[in-house]
């Protein structure tokens, strides 16, 4: 499925972008997966409008309905990946959300975020030692390896595909949460059968090697240990960061850099909201996504120019 712009995330700052962008008359989808932040919160009362306030699962789902009533297409799917297709001046790129596959010159990330550390001693310890985030980013170091990834959902099972190409072995370890979804997923493709194994037991600690340099492995809460040159965390869905390193856009610490269009270093590629950090409240979010929208139809109407 072709469209001009991509929206990931379809909270406050993903629902403006798509707003200002098909009011421009182009074609919009908007993908979103998992539980929005804003969903959290109990009740808004310091926004424009509602003098009562509202709860923030309306909010939310007012905004995602105000979208479909005009006419966007909002997919609730998981996006775990997004590679360029087609480099400047007539950029494309591929969605991977679900069992979907879609396409657009231009994308909008929105998606928040949401870079989750789960709570195993000696993980923080070994952050770039060992410890990833990005398979992407740091899959070629562990060539012949033997790897893990840590997670239990399809995010996990991605990386660690893009893993199993690469490494000696890998192991999804589900950290003794529901493995049923990553048996399923690594059961239907048979490009990765009989390379991904599949751990359930609850994880423990990260362990160092021999010169407790780097991580040499992991304990589990039954005191045994699995020996290990790398262990990959892909906890819940992916985040604005973890998009970032795949595609290579500018980090500003854990938030995306974008300038003050909403543009990233990557041609046809727009953030806004709390993926750019800064004030995490709606208002932002809503004012990001508009400019974000509006300079991404700018550029789609510039790459019409050229065709």
């Amino acid at each position: 499925m072709n469209y001009d712009i991509i929206i990931i995330g379809a909270g406050p700052a993903g629902i403006s972008a798509s707003l200002y962008a098909k009011r421009a008359n182009l074609n919009v989808a908007v993908i979103y997966s998992g539980e929005s932040q804003l969903e959290k919160a109990h009740k808004i009362d310091n926004y424009y409008g509602f003098p009562e306030g509202i709860t923030g699962p309306d909010l939310y789902a007012n905004g995602i309905q105000q979208a479909k009533n005009l006419g966007i297409e909002v997919i609730e799917a998981e996006v775990t990946h997004i590679e360029l297709l087609a480099p400047p001046p007539q950029t494309q790129y591929s969605v991977k959300a679900g069992e979907k596959e879609l396409s657009a010159p231009a994308i909008i990330l929105a998606t928040g975020n949401k870079k989750l550390r789960p709570t195993i001693e000696g993980i923080i310890d070994f952050e770039g030692k060992g410890v990833s985030y990005c398979a992407v980013c740091d899959g070629f170091f562990y060539r012949k390896k033997n790897v893990a990834v840590i997670g239990n959902g399809k995010f996990a099972v991605e990386e660690a595909t893009h893993l199993a190409h690469i490494a000696e072995s890998v192991t999804i370890l589900t950290d003794g949460k529901d493995e049923s979804e990553v048996k399923a997923a690594v059961a239907a493709d048979s490009s990765i059968a009989g390379k991904i194994k599949i751990g359930t037991r609850k994880v423990t600690k990260i362990i160092p090697n021999g010169e407790g340099t780097k991580v040499g492995g992991v304990t589990f809460a039954d005191g045994e240990s699995l020996a290990l040159d790398g262990v990959f965390v892909a906890l819940g869905s992916a985040g604005a960061a973890d998009f970032a390193k795949k595609l290579g856009l500018m980090l500003n610490g854990d938030s995306i850099a974008a300038n003050e269009k909403m543009a990233t270093n990557a041609p046809g590629i727009f953030s806004c909201g709390n993926a750019n950090g800064g004030l995490l409240q709606v208002c932002k979010a809503v004012y990001e996504g508009g400019l974000a929208g509006l300079s991404a139809v700018d550029y789609i109407r510039n790459l019409k120019k050229t065709v």
